[in-house]
């Protein structure tokens, strides 16, 4: 996965490059500055960071990691939060963007970042985290590089309270709606009555005026998986089954537009696991990953719940996950790293692999 958020202690993960928030001048400071110079060995990180001299706000400088299971450092001096309009933004967009092109520059292959200004700068925490994911967002849309956010906890992980009670009233008021498009109980089990009811209707796949940049042909139809098998053979049966999620994530692929590299990097997936789906007719996703995808190929709801269904994927009126997916989906919020940050907030896995 290019983009993971973690909650851990910075100073533990394994990367290439880790981050760290540094005094503009080369002294120990305090919160993850200590960590990191106490963890990394002070007295010879301080020797290397003292050859550097002072850091200016928004520039970033490398040293060794020493004792860190890393092989760099990169120092990187946040804003110090006034009332924003002391050039605050500016300042924290160019730590992010100097740190990943240095770590570029390292040939690194992984870099774990801190919440840059947000403990004793006081940088406002969901602003510096909307900043983030757009830099590193950005950066991994041209770049090949494992990007981990590490948050420490709770506390240093904070949304808009405004996304958050929208979310909160979302799944308040639709867990019931959804129950009724994916639970139907009876004699039916919930996959077969959802494939039932997209066979019965006819699906209308969304047209350029619904969808943006995403423009559909007819050669995208429904599942045509007959359910009055009587007097049918198996092979009769098996004539009828219906193309399967490779065959579906392609076809959409090709319909929206975007080459293969666009849309699994917008879907967060590895180009390794690209590889292997595009080459497995038969390949079986786990639901965050088949989700991505959706999300990446900006698809409506009616249209990713098809998607998923030929992965044997359902979603629950129960799940939160679930709720939050379709919160973003009916809204056309199709921004991952802006999604994955709520995911991660409600303690829900990620999108992507």
């Amino acid at each position: 996965m290019p983009f993971q958020i973690i909650r851990s202690d910075i100073t533990k993960v394994k990367a290439d490059v880790i981050v760290n928030t540094a005094n503009p001048r080369p002294v120990i400071g305090s919160g993850t500055d200590s960590a990191i110079y106490l963890a990394a060995g002070e007295d010879a990180l301080l020797a290397e960071r003292k050859k550097i001299g002072d850091i200016a706000p928004g520039q970033a400088a490398a040293t060794p990691a020493f004792a860190l299971s890393a092989n760099h450092i990169i120092h990187t001096v946040g804003p110090a939060w006034v009332d924003g309009k002391h050039h605050e933004r500016e300042i924290l967009r160019s730590c992010y963007a100097n740190s990943l092109a240095l770590a570029a520059e390292l040939d690194a292959r992984s870099i774990a970042f801190p919440l840059i200004a947000t403990g004793v700068y006081g940088f406002p925490k969901d602003e510096a985290l909307s900043i983030a994911m757009a830099e590193i967002g950005g950066f991994l849309l041209t770049h090949d590089m494992k990007v981990i956010l590490v948050v420490f906890d709770r506390k240093a992980f904070e949304l808009s309270g405004q996304l958050v009670g929208q979310i909160d009233e979302y799944i308040d008021e639709h867990a019931v709606g959804l129950a009724r498009q994916t639970e139907y109980g009876g004699k039916y089990n919930r996959r077969r009555r959802m494939e039932e009811e997209l066979l019965r209707q006819t699906i209308a796949l969304p047209d350029e005026a619904d969808t943006g940049d995403l423009a559909f042909d007819g050669a995208l139809t429904p599942m045509e998986v007959p359910f009055d098998l009587a007097g049918k053979s198996l092979d009769e049966v098996l004539e009828h089954a219906g193309e399967t999620f490779q065959q579906r994530l392609f076809k959409l692929i090709d319909a929206s537009g975007m080459d293969d590299v666009t849309v699994y990097k917008k879907a967060n997936i590895d180009r390794k696991l690209f590889s292997r789906i595009r080459c497995k007719e038969d390949y079986k996703p786990k639901k965050r990953t088949a989700v991505a995808f959706a999300i990446a190929l900006e698809l409506d709801l009616q249209t990713t719940l098809d998607l998923l269904s030929r992965a044997e994927i359902a979603f629950s009126p129960s799940s939160r996950f679930d709720l939050i997916v379709t919160y973003f989906i009916t809204n056309r919020i199709y921004d991952i790293y802006k999604i994955n940050t709520v995911l991660f907030q409600y303690g829900q896995p990620i999108l992507g692999e």
